[in-house]
């Protein structure tokens, strides 16, 4: 039986390479609402965050983890610095992809990534890009959160209904809101709360009290 964790990974990996089959430079040009990135930078950054997994599997391991998902994601990680350069990544990444390969590259990447993960055992501890040293199964909870999070960006960009799976959703609520429910008075869908939580669509006054009331895990994501 496949572990839930890489399930949502392996499906919202083919449902986003699904998704570019077909994209002209006029789509991949576009830009979107993680600025100053266009479409062809933001699906180059999803690769290569997809794309580590395997080079760091190929790494010596730990000795033991530092780090949970969450704190990946803390906001001291993304320095001015680090989220420039995080930028000009996908910006020169982009710039070495050919655009009629993207589906094929993509797909040929995470599925790389996921045969890594498959021949690992599951408490295997790996270094990430910040120096943290982190749970295998952990890690790829961050990795199912950037893929299902910027592929909304991404359908939102291409002025298409959001894709988002199932599986991934339930890993990326769950990451956001520390396996707790949401505040009932908000009445939120998971893609709801995804997006209101992560910033894709503002929150209200009242909506952010009940957010901080309940102690949901603000993540930071660079700009």
């Amino acid at each position: 039986m496949v572990d839930p964790i890489r399930a949502a990974f392996r499906a919202e990996c083919a449902r986003l390479t699904g998704a570019l089959t077909g994209l002209d430079d006029a789509d991949l040009d576009r830009p979107t609402d993680c600025p100053p990135w266009t479409v062809r930078e933001l699906i180059a950054h999803v690769r290569t965050g997809t794309g580590r997994l395997t080079d760091m599997l190929a790494a010596p391991a730990p000795p033991h983890p530092e780090v949970d998902a969450a704190e990946y994601f803390g906001a001291a990680k993304f320095t001015p610095e680090v989220d420039a350069e995080r930028i000009a990544g996908g910006r020169r990444d982009a710039r070495q992809l050919d655009p009629a390969a993207l589906p094929t590259d993509l797909d040929r990447t995470w599925r790389a990534a996921d045969a890594a993960v498959a021949a690992a055992p599951p408490e295997r501890v790996v270094r990430t890009r910040h120096g943290d040293a982190m749970r295998l199964t952990e890690f790829l909870r961050t990795r199912v959160l950037e893929v299902g999070v910027h592929g909304l960006d991404l359908a939102a960009a291409l002025d298409r209904p959001p894709w988002l799976t199932a599986q991934a959703a339930t890993v990326i609520v769950d990451l956001l809101t520390g396996g707790r429910p949401a505040p009932a008075e908000l009445r939120w869908d998971r893609l709801t709360l995804i997006r209101k939580t992560t910033g894709r669509v503002a929150l209200t006054g009242p909506e952010r009290a009940a957010v901080n009331a309940a102690g949901f895990r603000w993540l930071a994501f660079g700009s």
